[in-house]
Protein backbone atom coordinates (compact mmCIF):
# COMPACT_ATOMS: atom_id res chain seq x y z
CA UNK A 1 0.00 0.00 0.00
CA UNK A 2 2.52 2.24 0.84
CA UNK A 3 4.50 1.52 -2.86
CA UNK A 4 1.15 2.60 -4.44
CA UNK A 5 0.93 5.64 -2.90
CA UNK A 6 4.63 6.89 -2.74
CA UNK A 7 4.00 6.23 -6.77
CA UNK A 8 1.28 8.92 -6.64
CA UNK A 9 3.36 11.02 -4.68
CA UNK A 10 5.81 10.81 -7.92
CA UNK A 11 3.24 10.60 -10.25
CA UNK A 12 2.06 14.25 -9.06
CA UNK A 13 5.28 15.83 -8.58
CA UNK A 14 6.30 14.71 -11.89
CA UNK A 15 3.13 16.07 -13.19
CA UNK A 16 3.32 19.51 -11.47
CA UNK A 17 7.15 20.02 -12.87
CA UNK A 18 5.75 19.34 -16.13
CA UNK A 19 3.49 22.17 -15.22
CA UNK A 20 6.42 24.09 -14.31
CA UNK A 21 8.50 23.27 -17.67
CA UNK A 22 5.07 24.22 -19.81
CA UNK A 23 5.26 27.62 -18.02
CA UNK A 24 8.34 28.20 -19.22
CA UNK A 25 7.84 27.84 -22.11
CA UNK A 26 3.63 29.57 -22.65
CA UNK A 27 4.01 32.14 -20.62
CA UNK A 28 4.47 35.76 -22.31
CA UNK A 29 6.84 37.55 -20.01
CA UNK A 30 10.42 36.60 -17.32
CA UNK A 31 7.76 37.66 -14.77
CA UNK A 32 5.28 35.24 -15.12
CA UNK A 33 7.54 32.32 -16.65
CA UNK A 34 9.60 33.07 -13.11
CA UNK A 35 6.00 32.90 -11.04
CA UNK A 36 4.97 29.28 -13.26
CA UNK A 37 8.47 27.94 -12.43
CA UNK A 38 8.77 28.74 -8.76
CA UNK A 39 5.27 27.57 -8.08
CA UNK A 40 4.95 24.97 -9.31
CA UNK A 41 7.99 23.31 -9.39
CA UNK A 42 8.68 23.86 -5.51
CA UNK A 43 4.99 22.26 -5.33
CA UNK A 44 6.47 19.15 -7.89
CA UNK A 45 10.05 18.60 -5.83
CA UNK A 46 8.54 18.35 -2.43
CA UNK A 47 5.58 15.83 -3.74
CA UNK A 48 8.74 13.98 -5.16
CA UNK A 49 10.13 14.03 -1.60
CA UNK A 50 7.11 12.64 -0.41
CA UNK A 51 6.96 10.01 -2.51
CA UNK A 52 10.95 9.21 -1.85
CA UNK A 53 10.13 9.29 1.91
CA UNK A 54 7.23 6.85 1.41
CA UNK A 55 9.24 4.27 -0.43
CA UNK A 56 12.32 4.61 1.63
CA UNK A 57 11.30 3.80 5.53
CA UNK A 58 14.46 4.93 6.49
CA UNK A 59 15.18 8.21 9.25
CA UNK A 60 18.27 9.29 7.02
CA UNK A 61 16.24 9.63 4.02
CA UNK A 62 13.23 11.32 5.42
CA UNK A 63 16.02 13.62 7.15
CA UNK A 64 17.33 14.58 3.50
CA UNK A 65 13.94 14.36 2.16
CA UNK A 66 12.85 17.03 4.27
CA UNK A 67 16.06 19.07 3.78
CA UNK A 68 15.73 19.36 0.41
CA UNK A 69 12.07 20.44 0.60
CA UNK A 70 13.10 22.93 3.34
CA UNK A 71 15.45 24.37 1.04
CA UNK A 72 13.73 24.49 -2.08
CA UNK A 73 10.93 26.16 -0.13
CA UNK A 74 12.99 29.28 1.41
CA UNK A 75 15.47 29.55 -1.56
CA UNK A 76 13.28 29.05 -5.54
CA UNK A 77 11.22 32.17 -4.19
CA UNK A 78 14.09 34.75 -3.14
CA UNK A 79 16.15 33.29 -6.13
CA UNK A 80 13.02 33.70 -8.20
CA UNK A 81 12.77 37.40 -6.96
CA UNK A 82 16.30 38.22 -7.58
CA UNK A 83 16.45 37.30 -11.02
CA UNK A 84 12.84 38.66 -11.64
CA UNK A 85 14.04 42.35 -10.35
CA UNK A 86 17.58 41.97 -11.94
CA UNK A 87 15.43 41.45 -15.37
CA UNK A 88 13.25 44.30 -14.77
CA UNK A 89 15.89 46.86 -13.84
CA UNK A 90 18.47 45.89 -17.04
CA UNK A 91 14.86 46.69 -18.81
CA UNK A 92 13.55 43.24 -19.72
CA UNK A 93 10.30 44.04 -21.43
CA UNK A 94 6.72 43.32 -19.74
CA UNK A 95 4.50 41.62 -21.28
CA UNK A 96 1.80 44.06 -23.54
CA UNK A 97 -0.80 43.45 -21.68
CA UNK A 98 0.54 44.25 -18.32
CA UNK A 99 -2.03 46.62 -16.42
CA UNK A 100 0.16 48.33 -13.71
CA UNK A 101 3.90 48.50 -13.36
CA UNK A 102 4.40 49.36 -9.80
CA UNK A 103 7.76 49.56 -9.88
CA UNK A 104 7.92 52.14 -12.48
CA UNK A 105 9.26 55.39 -11.61
CA UNK A 106 10.53 53.97 -8.69
CA UNK A 107 14.30 53.34 -9.39
CA UNK A 108 17.06 55.46 -9.29
CA UNK A 109 19.24 54.46 -12.41
CA UNK A 110 22.37 56.44 -10.95
CA UNK A 111 22.31 55.29 -7.89
CA UNK A 112 20.43 51.99 -8.31
CA UNK A 113 18.11 52.42 -5.42
CA UNK A 114 14.97 51.64 -5.39
CA UNK A 115 12.75 54.12 -3.42
CA UNK A 116 9.22 52.49 -1.72
CA UNK A 117 6.28 54.87 -2.08
CA UNK A 118 6.26 55.97 1.48
CA UNK A 119 9.51 57.41 1.02
CA UNK A 120 8.80 58.82 -2.55
CA UNK A 121 5.38 60.73 -0.74
CA UNK A 122 7.98 61.73 1.73
CA UNK A 123 10.47 63.01 -1.01
CA UNK A 124 7.78 64.72 -3.14
CA UNK A 125 6.29 66.84 0.37
CA UNK A 126 9.59 67.65 0.93
CA UNK A 127 10.54 69.33 -2.19
CA UNK A 128 7.05 71.18 -2.04
CA UNK A 129 7.13 72.47 1.54
CA UNK A 130 11.00 73.90 -0.03
CA UNK A 131 9.52 75.42 -2.93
Amino acid sequence: MTDILAALFVLAGSFFMLVASLGVFRMPDLLTRMHATTKSGVLGAGLIMCGVMLFFIDSSVTLKALAVMAFTTLTSPIAAHAIGRAGYFIGVPLWHKTIKDELHGRYDEETHVLHSSAAQKEAQEENSSQN
